[in-house]
């Protein structure tokens, strides 16, 4: 497994992630999915308490019992939580479903209604006190990262968790441009779209089929493999079976041409959308 540095921080962390979203519904391959990819070394793993109203959290948990020190834990608080004491108190709900002392990488969800002053603050006490390494946020555009580097300074904010496929690449104007120059990672949610991957009966479809086939390779493998062509961005595929966390591990040895960059950039162009989702 391909790793490289989480931004500024300098912990090197997989390219390629699991991410949890939906797994409670059926928690035995869930778990037995997420301990497939541990051992294949995709060791960041992402979840949050609203994951199942925390039962994701209690299935991570239990996939990375005995192997902890290995991992590069990641969890959100929900922005309802998102005061100065909800977010001390979610941390605490959220480490014990885990059965773990400490998060690797603490996120807020989405923006909240309550202000980013007291959340960051919170944030910070979480580091102080050792529960949590790095603090991050998630589904923030570009004004909400300048509002926190301007209340937190500058090398605080450890990630941006943001929706980024190939159908879906407006990060790439701004967003994408402002963390690489402040060495802020930017971790790609949904790498694959919800649910709507490129039919491969379109031409960007067949555009990915003869990429992939160039490399004995899948069209999932070759989206995932350009996402990361960044040297900041990392992704968090979900794989609900143990076959398709093996396929997600895979892309990690792919390395596209300029040409084949050049193609796809052409099949999927970058378009802009007005806010960034909630989940």
């Amino acid at each position: 497994m391909t790793h490289r540095e989480f931004g500024w921080t300098g912990v090197r962390v997989p390219t390629l992630g699991q991410g949890t979203w939906s797994m409670e519904r059926d928690t035995r391959r869930a778990v037995a999915a997420l301990r497939t990819g541990l051992d294949l070394g995709m060791t960041h793993v992402d979840t949050a308490e609203m994951y199942g109203a925390g039962r994701v959290e209690e299935l991570v948990g239990e996939a990375i019992a005995g192997r902890r020190d290995r991992v590069f834990l990641v969890s959100k608080v929900l922005p309802e939580h998102a005061t100065r004491a909800g977010v001390i108190a979610a941390c605490e709900a959220s480490l014990a479903r885990l059965g773990t002392d400490h998060l690797d990488l603490y996120l807020l969800h989405w923006p909240s209604r309550h202000p980013l002053g007291p959340t960051i603050e919170a944030f910070e006490r979480l580091v102080a006190s050792g529960k949590v390494r790095f603090w991050g946020l998630s589904n923030f555009d570009v004004r909400g990262l300048a509002e926190a580097e301007r209340l937190a300074g500058p090398r605080r904010c450890a990630a941006d968790q943001v929706l980024y496929h190939l159908e879906e690449r407006a990060i790439e104007h701004d967003l994408l441009p402002w963390c690489a120059e402040r060495r802020v990672p930017v971790v790609a949610y949904s790498p694959f779209g919800s649910g709507d991957f490129p039919d491969p009966r379109s031409a960007g479809g067949r555009v990915l089929a003869a990429v992939a086939a160039a490399h004995d390779a899948t069209p999932r493998q070759v989206a995932l493999a350009y996402l990361v062509r960044h040297p900041g961005v990392f992704a968090i595929p979900k794989a609900s079976s143990p076959a398709h966390v093996r396929e997600n591990a895979a892309a990690a040895a792919l390395t596209l041409s300029p040409d084949e960059v050049e193609r796809i950039d052409r099949a999927f162009p970058r378009r802009r959308r007005r806010t960034l989702p909630t989940l």
